[in-house]
């Protein structure tokens, strides 16, 4: 138990055996039940959430496939996780009740109603935080189709009502279902990524979309703010990223070719948005962001169920902070920031799966955006290394087709960190001081 080695092995079986002891887990078993497939016909690697061509069918048809007659449409999962970093945390960094270094915990559970009928579907979820020790609003994504054929061309029309830009899309190149695909926010992770992603659970939005011929994706909508009231009683943070100016809109196009064992994807998003930072909107104005992304993906199935996936993404932020200026949060009105991702996994036999992720996040200089940090600006880059396994994907748990679980290892080696790759924070601090090692279990019922 002394060595940092016996360390792992030790938090390794604690995890697995809390994750079997917990009687409700896992996220959305009940779709599988609901289609009559295993849970790898719709997740690569045989848990979510990777989708296959077949799992984004599922979910672009409203949720609604049905192999029989009604299951209930509940599920839950649970994940807990090990965490050790390269030194150990500034005092501060952890949260509280968390030590600076080798904690291990309860990073969530959560209930997820899940389930379709006829024209209508959702999923919907809701999460205790084991970290932050509350619960709150997690992903809805709750939907209408129709279905028709138009000059010998398959259509579904859909409408999707949700709270987060992107949880209702079905690649895995966007920010809402980008790889990693779990995370604890007991490790110390970079400041600074493009605003399209901060407004997870604190918006509300309705989008409408159109596939077709099982190729062309074309969507738009627009997402509001609720009352600070609201998001207050479903554990949001009201004041972050800040309030939504009106509607601001969301736009989406992508083109999927699918051939018998390959699978590609291109895509662009668009989202323009005016907020009050922090909900101040005494300045008489707002500031102004502009996401624009291109994405793509490939998928290849090979012989004896080995999956290849590729995916990236990048992503150009404008920025207009006149109000962040006038309450002397920033010291420049016109800035960027770009952020690029890549990730690429193999699964042998759809079980066991090694994933390479790459990220990078720069932009403009400014020392009040930046303040805490010794060079000012956003810049942080590194790689993400994952192995994990998930031995009942294809079926025959032994608890029953509900259960499923996945245990794996994460490594995150950072190159730069909230500016720079030494003294990032001026008290002689290094980017690599932060790569993390975490081993974590996820399970599913």
């Amino acid at each position: 138990m002394g060595s940092f080695h016996s360390k792992i092995v030790v938090s390794a079986l604690a995890l697995a055996t809390q994750g079997l002891l917990a009687t409700s887990a896992q996220a959305v078993p009940a779709f599988a039940v609901q289609t009559g497939q295993p849970c790898q016909a719709c997740h690569v690697g045989g848990f979510g959430p990777q989708l296959t061509p077949f799992g984004r069918n599922f979910k672009l048809g409203g949720y609604t496939s049905r192999a029989g007659g009604f299951t209930l449409p509940v599920s839950a999962m649970v994940v807990d996780s090990y965490v050790h970093t390269n030194k150990s945390q500034e005092p501060g960094m952890p949260p509280a009740g968390y030590g600076a270094n080798d904690n291990f915990g309860l990073d969530q559970f959560s209930v997820f109603l899940a389930g379709g009928v006829g024209h209508f579907g959702a999923f919907v979820q809701t999460t205790y935080d084991g970290v932050a020790k509350s619960w709150h609003w997690d992903n809805m994504d709750v939907r209408a189709v129709t279905k028709a054929t138009i000059k010998g061309v398959d259509a579904v029309f859909g409408l999707s009502f949700n709270n987060a830009p992107t949880v209702q899309d079905v690649f895995n190149t966007v920010p809402a279902w980008g790889f990693p695909y779990t995370t604890s926010t007991v490790a110390p992770a970079p400041g600074s990524a493009p605003i399209i992603g901060s407004f997870a659970q604190n918006t509300l939005g309705i989008t409408g979309y159109a596939w077709l011929d099982n190729q062309f994706y074309l969507e738009v909508g627009g997402y509001q703010s609720p009352s600070a009231g609201f998001l207050t009683h479903a554990g949001v943070d009201p004041t972050a990223p800040g309030s939504i100016k009106g509607t601001a809109p969301y736009a989406r196009i992508a083109w999927q070719k699918t051939f018998p064992d390959h699978n590609f994807e291109v895509g662009a998003f668009l989202m323009d948005v005016d907020i009050y930072p922090g909900l101040d909107n005494t300045t008489g104005t707002t500031d102004h962001f502009t996401d624009a992304g291109v994405d793509a993906s490939y998928q290849l199935y090979a012989s004896h169920n080995n999956v290849v996936t590729v995916n990236a993404r990048y992503t150009h932020e404008h920025q207009d902070l006149r109000a962040s200026q006038i309450l002397g949060a920033a010291a420049n009105t016109r800035q960027t920031l770009e952020d690029l991702r890549f990730d690429a996994s193999y699964y042998w036999h759809n079980q066991i799966g090694l994933t390479l992720g790459a990220f990078d996040t720069w932009g403009s200089t400014d020392p009040l955006l930046y303040g805490g940090a010794n060079i000012p600006r956003p810049n942080s880059s590194g790689l993400l290394v994952q192995l994990d396994g998930t031995p009942w994907g294809a079926g025959g748990s032994p608890l029953g087709p509900r259960f499923n679980i996945r245990v794996g290892l994460q490594y995150t080696n950072y190159f730069s960190f909230d500016g720079a790759g030494t003294n990032y924070d001026g008290t002689g601090r290094n980017a690599s001081d932060n790569n993390t090692f975490r081993v974590f279990t996820w399970i599913a019922y």
